[in-house]
């Protein structure tokens, strides 16, 4: 029977938090200016760790950001094995999470489709 919680998810969640807070506090950049980290995806073996994020700007500007975080990658990587009690820290990679916009674009579709069924009924 599966683990509920394994060490690989204990140590995603410990990296998203970790994350969170030095994007806050060591990166000055003003291109992540509301870089929300959603999710970390840490492999089996810990040598990779994907990092997705979202971002309260346009998807063209987050593109911008998935350049300059893969770009700080290797400093992130080092400033998080300061901050975290592992033997190995995962390499980061990280990718635009557009799981929000999706949802959104889903729910206005979803709304559209009550409102004109609802205009059907009425006439």
């Amino acid at each position: 029977m599966p683990k509920e919680y394994s060490r690989i998810d204990r140590i995603g969640d410990l990296i998203q938090r970790e994350l969170a807070q030095l994007l806050i506090k060591e990166m000055q950049d003003p291109r992540l200016d509301l870089v929300t980290i959603t999710a970390v995806k840490v492999s089996k073996d810990l040598s990779f760790a994907k990092v997705y994020f979202t971002q309260a700007k346009e998807e063209k500007a987050a593109l911008e950001t998935v350049k300059v975080l893969n770009r700080a990658a290797n400093h992130l990587r080092y400033l998080l094995a300061q901050a975290i009690d592992l033997r190995v820290v995962p390499h980061l990679r990280f990718y635009y999470d557009t799981s929000i916009s999706n949802a959104a674009h889903l729910s206005g579709l979803i709304n559209s489709a009550i409102a004109a069924d609802e205009d059907k009924h009425k006439k």
